[in-house]
């Protein structure tokens, strides 16, 4: 099975020209994925006016089924209403494998159980920590065992994201591989030359919500700024914690020392980086956190959480860690000062380079791949008895839940039969050298 040419469906509801970890996950995979020959096509939902099928920079096409968001940028769930569109898309791009991302996507969830039931192997990326106590995590938890329960591979993105998916969804442990996220690093490369030392400058992107430490942030600056008069905050972000911020910057009067800048394009945020000196992250949870590899990558010294999977990112030297508390993120704030002249931006870039890369992801992604299309195909029988094993009452609802799916692939497979489904043929556009950046995707760069 090794080194074969696939035909990858990625499935999420987090795409471009929505900006996130995930949605650059998919976009760069699939990039690197076109590069090594394979077929790869993208299923999102519809973006504003952005329905129907797009071409993008190196011939990854990509369908935004006509479903709108419901919550959070994802889809409505409606268990059977994609299957149609999802049997149609398989049919016609002659996939042979199906990658979901996003535990919280409901379009995966929903691909990855048709898929099944159509015979096809599929593969789950996990992007996220989830806990264990309250109500939105125990639903969560219950919906990712169903997924989970008849999945081919997983893949996780930290060595903590894998023990805590493999808790969460009862997936045995050699099912589940560890592939980090990487970086750009020809994108984010530091500035010719330094900032200067009379100012220090710290740097904060982050989606300004409770999950990514924006409270801590509230308490964290004013306090590095009584006991630091020559440090600055530069805050890149929007999200319902701004007003908190925007409170805490009237209250103490930082309006001159904390620049809110609001919303930052993703194209924009080399940028901002390179203004500062110091990254700072608030998460209280995280899988991985790509904004410090690309803060790395920039050459700026790193002040983050230790939670979840951070540790794992970067090296000691190239980051301080400090528990989720104002005082002892002041005190890590304090220590990382005091390394800055130890630090060289473009040593630090080589090292990026060296330690992250997309076409290091992509070659590991074939391997778990080449795994799945090993794994036997099982009938519908021997299926079930594993969403039987999910729980008393959940199995049997989760067994009623593929019959009715199966019954309904079967009935689609007799009024529209697979042949009456016409194949598109391949587009093979010329790829990038290797030492070109993989530019993210803007409105320009889609071929309408």
């Amino acid at each position: 099975m090794a080194n074969q040419n696939h035909r990858i469906l990625m499935v999420s509801d987090f795409f471009y020209p929505n900006f996130g970890g995930v949605e650059n996950h998919i976009y760069y995979l699939s990039q690197c994925l076109l590069k090594f020959g394979h077929k790869v096509v993208v299923m999102t939902h519809a973006y504003g006016n952005r329905s129907g099928v797009r071409y993008m920079t190196g011939g990854l096409k990509v369908y935004y089924v006509p479903w709108r968001p419901f919550i959070m940028q994802n889809t409505l769930p409606t268990f059977y209403g994609t299957l149609p569109i999802i049997r149609t898309i398989l049919i016609r791009e002659k996939i042979s494998l199906v990658h979901g991302h996003q535990a919280f996507s409901t379009l995966c969830h929903e691909a990855l159980m048709h898929a099944r039931t159509m015979g096809y192997r599929v593969v789950f990326t996990d992007h996220s920590l989830y806990g264990f106590a309250d109500v939105g995590s125990i639903h969560m938890n219950k919906v990712l065992q169903f997924t989970l329960a008849d999945v081919s591979q997983a893949i996780c993105v930290s060595h903590t994201s894998k023990e805590n998916t493999v808790l969460r969804s009862g997936l045995p442990p050699q099912k589940v591989f560890v592939i980090p996220n990487a970086v750009d690093t020809a994108m984010f490369k530091p500035a010719p030359e330094r900032p200067g030392s009379n100012e220090i400058i710290i740097v904060v992107i982050s989606r300004l919500v409770y999950r990514k430490g924006a409270d801590l942030l509230v308490e964290v600056i004013p306090k590095v700024c009584r006991c630091f008069p020559n440090v600055r905050f530069i805050v890149g972000g929007d999200g319902p914690k701004r007003v908190r911020l925007e409170e805490m910057r009237e209250k103490h009067s930082l309006q001159d020392r904390v620049e809110m800048l609001g919303a930052v394009p993703h194209a924009q945020v080399r940028s901002v980086l390179i203004s500062g000196h110091i990254f700072l992250n608030s998460s209280l949870t995280e899988a991985f956190c790509i904004a410090i590899l690309e803060a790395a990558s920039c050459g700026l010294l790193t002040v983050s959480t230790r939670v979840g999977g951070v540790p794992e990112v970067l090296p000691d030297d190239m980051v301080v860690l400090a528990e989720p508390d104002p005082g002892d993120m002041v005190l890590a704030i304090r220590k990382a000062i005091s390394l800055l002249p130890k630090i060289d931006p473009q040593v630090m870039h080589e090292r990026m380079k060296k330690l992250y890369n997309w076409h290091d992801v992509a070659k590991r992604t074939e391997i778990v791949y080449d795994r799945a299309l090993e794994c036997p195909n099982q009938n519908l029988v021997e299926r079930l008895s594993r969403y039987l094993s999910c729980g008393a009452w959940a199995g049997k609802l989760f067994c009623l839940v593929m019959i009715i799916d199966y019954l309904l692939w079967r009935f689609l497979e007799l009024w529209k039969p697979a042949e009456d489904i016409e194949e598109v043929p391949d587009i093979v556009l010329p790829c990038q050298s290797d030492g070109e950046s993989l530019k993210d995707c803007s409105e320009d760069q889609c071929l309408r």
